[in-house]
């Protein structure tokens, strides 16, 4: 006999009608596959004829990933504004303040309702680094277009986002190829 409980046996189960409303979606932890999450929701999205855009806060401007060549042969708007992996900058205000602008361009987005779908890919990492204010992040959230769902991804997102968010999965890593020695792979991992 199973000891995990079921659905209807789980503490957060709600009684009652179900409501309509736009989801905030966070994809974190240590694990691969936060990124390719949320492109699948956003491709399924698409799929339903709804307006979607990703907006990526690490990846360099100019990068040409398979997600980006997708995207462009879909018609979907996909834009990185960042100057690459963090952890490789020689800047790192440069770093925060291409963070902080495309936080900007990502409000006027949210706020516009132009988009039924919109996601911040790797934007948590700008949340711990501290150069955006989880508070602004927040209140642009509660803010948004009531049936407007959001997707946010990357590691260590604050606890305060974890909270407020409708939908948390956390990735685990269990095993990676690069720990084998092994490089990262076209159309795997980019």
């Amino acid at each position: 006999m199973s000891t995990q409980p079921t659905h209807r046996e789980s503490p957060q189960s709600v009684k009652g009608p179900r409501i309509n409303k736009g989801l905030v979606i966070v994809n974190t932890g240590e694990g691969k596959g936060k990124t390719t999450a949320a492109l699948g929701v956003l491709m399924r999205a698409w799929g339903r004829d709804m307006k979607v855009i990703m907006l990526q806060f690490i990846k360099h401007s100019t990068a040409n990933f398979g997600e980006q060549r997708a995207a462009q042969k879909m018609g979907i708007t996909v834009r990185a504004m960042g100057d690459g992996f963090t952890w490789r900058s020689r800047n790192l205000e440069q770093s925060a303040d291409l963070a902080r602008a495309h936080w900007e361009d990502a409000k006027e987005i949210i706020a516009s309702g132009e988009y039924q779908v919109v996601v911040l890919d790797e934007f948590t990492y700008p949340l711990h680094y501290g150069w955006i204010p989880v508070e602004d992040v927040i209140q642009a959230l509660k803010s948004r277009p009531e049936m407007q769902h959001v997707i946010i991804t990357g590691r260590h997102a604050p606890e305060a986002l974890v909270e407020y968010a409708d939908l948390v999965t956390e990735m685990r890593l269990v095993k990676h190829p690069y720990h084998q020695g092994i490089k990262a792979q076209p159309g795997i991992e980019f």
